[in-house]
């Protein structure tokens, strides 16, 4: 009796975590926007956060303007405050970057910056409300704690 009572025990726990799961994936997918940008040169428009499959976009509002400045791209700071320079705003010709992919090390975004690398200037930044969490972010997040799990159970089985 007790065998099939931690059986029922067992499989409810495996049924509330697969629910848990999708819950939390599906609240990630949810678009995030920034604040309006400000600053020397970029003071319009937003960004905003996506998430489609296993890769994370930002894209810019249809008010941004790009700064008339030589070189001016994007820009992200992660919550630790590591700052990671990305793609160029424009492009040859008349193209824009206008949404981007985010790389897989960039683990969380607290604020999208225009950073013009010519003059190594901050030409203006917007930020989250809270710092955006991205799959490679969650991922790790993943790994650290599965791994923390093993380490614990290993111990224990000592």
């Amino acid at each position: 009796m007790s065998a099939m009572r931690s059986f029922r025990l067992g499989l409810c726990s495996i049924i509330a975590a697969a629910g848990l799961f999708a819950a939390a994936n599906g609240f990630a997918a949810d678009g995030h926007t920034t604040s309006k940008f400000e600053g020397i040169k970029a003071n319009s428009g937003t960004a905003s956060h996506a998430r489609s499959g296993g890769g994370d976009t930002l894209t810019w509002s249809d008010e941004f303007k790009i700064p008339d400045t030589p070189a001016p791209h994007w820009q992200v700071v992660d919550s630790k405050g590591h700052v990671y320079l990305l793609n160029r705003l424009a492009i040859k010709g008349d193209k824009q970057n206008r949404t981007i992919s985010l790389p897989s090390y960039v683990h969380d975004v607290a604020k999208v910056q225009i950073y013009c690398s010519w003059a190594e200037a901050l030409l203006g930044e917007a930020t989250f409300p809270k710092p955006i969490l991205t799959a490679a972010g969650e991922a790790a997040a993943m790994h650290a704690e599965n791994a923390m799990g093993r380490h614990d159970g290993m111990a224990m089985g000592r």
